[in-house]
């Protein structure tokens, strides 16, 4: 005989809470103590996306929820590797999506879709205690009546028993010294901060394994065709552009003179000034060049179809995309002549996405497409560079980079900037190895092995505790298994900087010039 329904339902509510029930048991063990919180994290997250697309039938007959959830396994792999923020963040947002997918007949556009998200992690709290709410109102539960059955039964045998245990308490210290020992549970902090991770690690779970439909607050920004924005017409807008065209020219003329040609500035202007000032100011005028388009021109306005104001937007739009490259060029001469950073990798990936939404806005308008395409089209680059943000150390790119490219190997550059390398820590260690290894018992070549010998001490303490990695396991592999020239010691009465320069002090030793110095002075 085949279940109703509701006998389905209650079935699959029931298999749910004991889903929950070990997801959360699994997740104390993996996270709250210290010996897997490292890769616990991931395979949290892994077992929990796993134990989600199985409650979920809906989820695996939706290929777009698949799709999704392929992306919140994937995830969990990378935070196995190595936990950060971004990755936890890529993997909720996937798993969430993954869940609520089958609830919507089309994916709308991105925009809606990062408020059901945000909607789904902040409504979580109530979730475990509405379904309990629920569940009770379906089961109704009369325990004052029963309560009432059970005092004439009870009350005898309870009262009788306290009575002649006291007696025995007395007469025998065996059974004295038993109840003195028993105590309630006292409250101690560790013990409620465990129950709050428990609650937590509930509140998590249950909102992809008892997802709620949430409805986005707040539409696409579809805006009316006929609708009349003051100051905005035919003529301001093609005689906007000729002029925003005019000054576009000027600007990159002038770079395409200076910049890519490499002619030489006039008067006492160096290339660096010119090189530093325009990167990020030129990425703003972009991005204001972008919104004018998407408020001028939106798709089936006056001003969109009109043919010199279409032409003279696609030259804009070309003379954008010409001043992003330039910016892109500006920042990499700045990276030849200075080295590269964290912050520069982003800021070169932050220009890309630039480039393509400049190139996509322009396109809505020549394709006549709706603001959902844009976002999607626009969120998706954006997810891309996320995806690749998450898995690649920016921090490791930019140190073998510097190594390859300073003074001191060779490039023309600036020299190899050490307390840089040192603030990276683990991820500069498999570089600083590989030029600890080949530089030569030299002041240079000491103080690599010197900086490099205490990145290497930090990973490893740090592989010894809770921020345990695999990613930090085979760098610390890789960093033991090479053969480097043993370190200087630090003379009597000096102390190492963050450079690994050997300092002298003489008045105040114990004060380091330097505020970036990783070690304290040797006593004398």
């Amino acid at each position: 005989m085949s279940n109703t329904p509701s006998q389905r339902l209650h079935h699959s509510f029931h298999y749910k809470i004991a889903f929950a029930a070990g997801l959360v048991g699994l997740g104390d063990w993996l996270t709250y103590s210290d010996r897997f919180v490292g890769p616990g994290l991931g395979l949290f997250a892994l077992a929990w996306a796993v134990l989600t697309i199985i409650s979920h039938v809906a989820l695996r007959r939706d290929r777009r929820a698949l799709t999704a959830a392929v992306g919140a396994l994937l995830a969990a792999l990378v935070l196995i590797d190595d936990p950060s923020l971004l990755a936890w963040t890529l993997f909720s947002a996937a798993l969430t999506m993954a869940v609520l997918l089958p609830r919507t007949v089309s994916f709308d556009d991105a925009w809606r879709w990062s408020q059901r998200v945000l909607l789904t992690g902040l409504a979580s709290p109530i979730g475990p205690w509405r379904d309990t709410a629920r569940l009770l109102k379906r089961q109704p539960f009369r325990p004052r009546r029963a309560v009432l059955r059970l005092v004439p039964v009870l009350a005898v045998p309870l009262v009788g028993s306290a009575i002649f245990l006291a007696l025995f308490a007395s007469a025998n210290p065996v059974i004295g010294d038993v109840l003195a020992n028993i105590r309630l549970p006292a409250f101690e902090l560790p013990s409620f901060m465990r129950l709050l991770w428990w609650i937590i690690l509930l509140t998590l779970v249950w909102a992809t394994l008892r997802p709620r439909h949430i409805r986005p607050p707040f539409g696409s920004f579809e805006s009316d065709a006929s609708a009349v924005i003051p100051g905005i017409s035919v003529a301001s807008v093609t005689l906007s552009l000729l002029l925003f065209n005019a000054l576009f020219a000027v600007e990159n003329a002038l770079d395409v003179a200076f910049l890519w040609s490499g002619a030489a500035l006039p008067g006492a202007m160096k290339m660096k000034d010119y090189v530093h000032r325009g990167a990020y100011p030129l990425i703003a005028t972009a991005l204001l060049a972008g919104l004018f388009v998407l408020i001028a021109l939106r798709p089936g306005s006056k001003t969109a179809t009109q043919p010199l104001i279409r032409r003279l937007v696609l030259l804009w739009t070309l003379q954008n995309v010409l001043l992003v490259a330039s910016s892109v060029l500006r920042t990499l001469n700045y990276i030849d002549s200075y080295l590269l950073t964290e912050l520069r990798i982003a800021a070169l990936a932050w220009m890309g996405l630039v480039a393509v939404g400049l190139v996509l806005i322009c396109w809505r308008m020549l394709r006549d497409k709706d603001a959902a395409w844009l976002i999607n089209t626009n969120s998706a680059a954006a997810l891309v560079v996320l995806i690749v943000v998450s898995i690649v150390d920016l921090g490791e790119v930019a140190a073998a980079w510097n190594v390859n490219h300073s003074r001191e190997a060779g490039g023309h550059g600036q020299a190899l900037d050490l307390c840089y390398m040192a603030t990276l820590g683990s991820s500069a260690l498999v570089p600083l190895t590989e030029l600890a290894a080949r530089s030569p018992a030299s002041d240079f070549g000491d103080r690599v092995r010197w900086v490099r010998a205490n990145v290497l001490k930090t990973t490893a303490s740090s592989q010894s505790g809770p921020n345990w990695t695999w990613r930090n396991a085979r760098r610390l592999k890789m960093a033991q298994s090479v053969r480097v020239l043993p370190v200087q010691p630090t003379p009597a009465g000096a102390y190492r900087a963050c450079s690994g320069a050997i300092l002298y002090s003489p008045a105040l030793p114990w004060v380091a010039p330097d505020a970036r110095t990783l070690t304290a002075p040797a006593q004398r």
